[in-house]
């Protein structure tokens, strides 16, 4: 789908058959969009097709290669044909028809007022099954860091500009991609707001599968942080002339 909006909309999905024309039809009428992409990551349901029918551009990745991946296979895409230059503008593909609120996020980058945008959901129609350990190591860890205080640093909705995307590359492998993201932005010196947004999505439950889903999300914010550590540790040796001193 392609008109004259202004960001370049990429959904990253696996196996999103039952919402993702929903997803795509509510992103495809926001003025702010000039086209929807949506990267396919293995599904094996029929998202892509579906997606395909809806209207956007898909790209497949034959297995699955995690969030982060699909982000970048994105945006390499929309280079690749046309939009080098323009915001991006992130969607979860299970938002179905609440994503045409999403419209919030790019305004404020297409101003010129943020480098980076951030949804701020509000509470959901079903509640989660987590007890907030991976927020709370997202959180704690990108105020250690770049001394930002953020409200969901899970939040995977988000527009940011050429120059945020830079900065925020290479992104941090899987589910620790928003977190390092918003580290790396902040460090960089640009801007970045968070942006209260009336979006809804499915919530992860308490079942095993969901268990399994927040360990894996406590592993790579984990190893996104530590990452991010062991390069501030480096620069300051390198700025002290190899000797290690407490800052």
């Amino acid at each position: 789908m392609t008109d004259s909006g202004e960001c370049v909309a990429i959904i990253p999905a696996k196996d999103e058959a039952g919402r993702i024309a929903a997803t795509v039809a509510a992103v495809s009428a926001l003025p702010q969009v000039a086209t929807v992409i949506v990267v396919d990551d293995g599904s094996a349901d029929g998202t892509g097709a579906l997606a395909l029918a809806a209207g956007a551009a898909v790209v497949t990745h034959p297995r699955n290669r995690g969030k982060a991946a699909a982000m970048t296979t994105g945006a390499d895409f929309a280079a690749e044909h046309g939009w080098p230059d323009l915001p991006l503008l992130y969607v979860d593909a299970d938002l179905e028809q609440s994503a045409a609120a999403l419209g919030v996020l790019a305004d404020p980058v297409l101003a010129g007022d943020a480098d980076l945008t951030i949804a701020v959901l509000p509470p959901q129609s079903t509640a989660g099954g987590g007890r907030g350990f991976v927020v709370r190591l997202a959180r704690n860890g990108i105020r250690e860091l770049a001394g930002f205080e953020t409200t969901q640093p899970l939040s995977g909705m988000r527009c940011l500009n050429r120059a945020a995307y830079t900065a925020a590359q290479p992104f941090a492998r899987g589910w620790g991609v928003e977190t390092a993201m918003t580290v790396d932005v902040v460090r960089a010196g640009l801007r970045v707001l968070e942006v209260p947004a009336d979006l809804h999505h499915r919530v992860t439950g308490a079942d095993w599968r969901g268990q399994l889903h927040r360990a894996e999300q406590y592993r790579d914010v984990w190893l996104a942080l530590a990452a991010r550590r062991g390069r501030a540790l480096a620069a300051r040796v390198r700025d002290r002339g190899g000797r290690d001193t407490p800052p």
